[in-house]
């Protein structure tokens, strides 16, 4: 397993998040519904709008997964960041960053990741809209374009968010 390495604009991103007064606030429609359509959209059990904290993934979102937030150390999301484009492991047991990760190992068993960054207009990566399967598969062009659509809508929220729920 590899940990997720740290931006390079870190200290401007966590600012860009901190700023959005959005971490820890109580679950809010226009986020669940984005989550939760994804979830349908694309089949699978699992779909989280994670934040990447400076030592955690907080979900502002989620569906089918019981925790609220996991350690950035075992993220996806940490990984999915890095970069601008949509990050799609077909199976993680077969990826060496995520082969022993006990997200892959234990619950809730990850085989499928895709995590499309919510980069503001800044340039600063906060976290992922992402789907998670436990069995293996992949993405098509149109499926990876929906995927970005959902982004972008959520990044759209994200721009509004003014720490409080609207529900």
């Amino acid at each position: 397993m590899q940990a997720p390495a740290l931006p390079a604009n870190e200290a401007e991103r966590l600012a860009a998040l901190y700023a959005l007064l959005i971490l820890d606030t109580p679950p809010e429609q226009r986020f669940d519904k984005i989550v939760e359509f994804a979830a349908g959209e694309f089949d699978v059990p699992i779909a989280l709008l994670s934040l990447i904290d400076r030592e955690r993934q907080w979900f502002k979102a989620s569906t089918g997964l019981d925790v609220c937030e996991t350690g950035r150390d075992i993220s996806f999301c940490g990984h999915a960041i890095l970069a601008r484009d949509i990050m799609v492991v077909p199976d993680a047991l077969e990826d060496p960053r995520f082969a022993g990760n006990p997200l892959v190992t234990g619950a809730p068993g990850i085989r499928f990741y895709a995590g499309a960054p919510l980069v503001l207009p800044s340039g600063a990566a906060l976290g992922t809209l992402c789907l998670i399967d436990r069995r293996p598969r992949t993405l098509d062009a149109m499926e990876l374009g929906i995927l970005a659509t959902l982004r972008d809508l959520a990044v759209l929220e994200l721009g509004r968010a003014e720490g409080g729920a609207d529900d």
